[in-house]
C-alpha cells in the first residue's frame, strides 16, 4: 500500500499510537507536532489523508486547514477534545471531511480514513467521466475541476458533491440523500455539513457558476443543465 498519513499532534503519545495504527495496516505516515510543522510537511510528503488536531500551539488546527494548499486529493479528518457541535460545523466549513472528539477507538479512526480514501478514488464505470457546462469542465477519472481553464481547489467532499449534482441535471437531492450518497457515514452536524459544502463550492465557482447550484426550498439541491440568463 501506497498510501500516506499525515498525523498532526502536539501530545507524542497521542500522534505516536495514532502512526503506529496505521502502520499496520500497512500506510506510509508521517508525524508532525504543531501546526507550523504540519504545513511544511503537507507540502512535501503531500498526504492522501491528514489526521489534525485542533489544539496546538504555533497554528491550531483550524488554521492550518485555512492555510493548506492544494487541498485537492488530501482527505482531513480532524480531531479535538471539545464536544461542542459548533467546533464541529467551524470544522467542517473550512475544509474537514470528518471530525472526530477525543478519547476516540484507534479503529474507528483507521475505518473512517479508508472510508474517506475509497470515496476519494471511486471512479464509477456509469457515470459520465467529462462533464462540461460552459466553461466549467469537471473530470472524474482525475478529480480535476477547471473554470476559465483555471483549477479549482476543491476538497474531496467539495468535488464529490458538485460531481454528482451536475451529472444528473435537474435531480433534486434531499439533504439526506446528499449525506448518504457523498459522506456514506454518520458525520458530525448531520444535514448542516450539506449546506456548509454547499455555500462553499457556491463561494469557490464565483459569481456566475454558483447559479448552476440551486436550492429547492423545503427539500434540498439540485443543479441545472446551463448557466441561467
Amino acid at each position: 500500500m501506497d498510501k500516506k498519513i499525515l498525523v498532526v499532534d502536539d501530545e507524542q503519545n497521542i500522534a505516536g499510537a495514532i502512526a503506529y495504527a496505521f502502520r499496520r495496516e500497512g500506510y506510509i505516515v508521517e508525524i508532525a507536532y504543531d501546526g507550523e510543522e504540519a504545513l511544511k510537511v503537507a507540502a512535501s510528503f503531500k498526504p492522501n489523508v491528514m489526521i489534525l488536531d485542533v489544539m496546538m500551539p504555533k497554528l491550531n488546527g483550524y488554521d492550518v486547514c485555512r492555510k493548506l494548499e492544494n487541498r485537492s486529493g488530501m482527505g482531513v479528518i480532524m480531531l479535538t477534545v471539545k464536544n461542542d457541535i459548533v467546533d464541529k460545523v467551524i470544522g467542517l466549513e473550512l475544509g474537514a471531511d470528518d471530525y472526530m472528539t477525543k478519547p476516540f477507538d484507534l479503529r474507528e479512526l483507521v475505518a473512517r480514513a479508508k472510508a474517506l480514501l475509497r470515496r476519494m478514488e471511486s471512479k464509477p464505470e456509469e457515470e459520465v467521466q467529462l462533464v462540461e457546462i460552459s466553461d466549467l469542465r469537471l473530470h472524474r477519472q482525475n478529480r480535476t475541476v477547471q473554470l476559465n481553464h483555471t483549477a479549482l481547489d476543491l476538497t474531496p467532499k467539495e468535488f464529490d458533491l458538485l460531481a454528482l449534482l451536475i451529472s444528473h441535471p435537474e435531480r433534486v437531492y434531499t439533504r439526506d440523500e446528499l449525506l448518504d450518497l457523498v459522506w456514506s457515514m454518520d458525520y458530525a452536524g448531520g444535514t448542516r455539513t450539506v449546506d456548509i459544502h454547499m455555500q462553499r463550492l457556491r463561494k469557490k465557482l464565483g459569481d456566475s457558476y454558483q447559479h448552476l447550484l440551486q436550492t429547492v426550498y423545503g427539500v434540498g439541491y439540485k443543479a441545472l443543465r446551463e448557466l441561467p440568463e
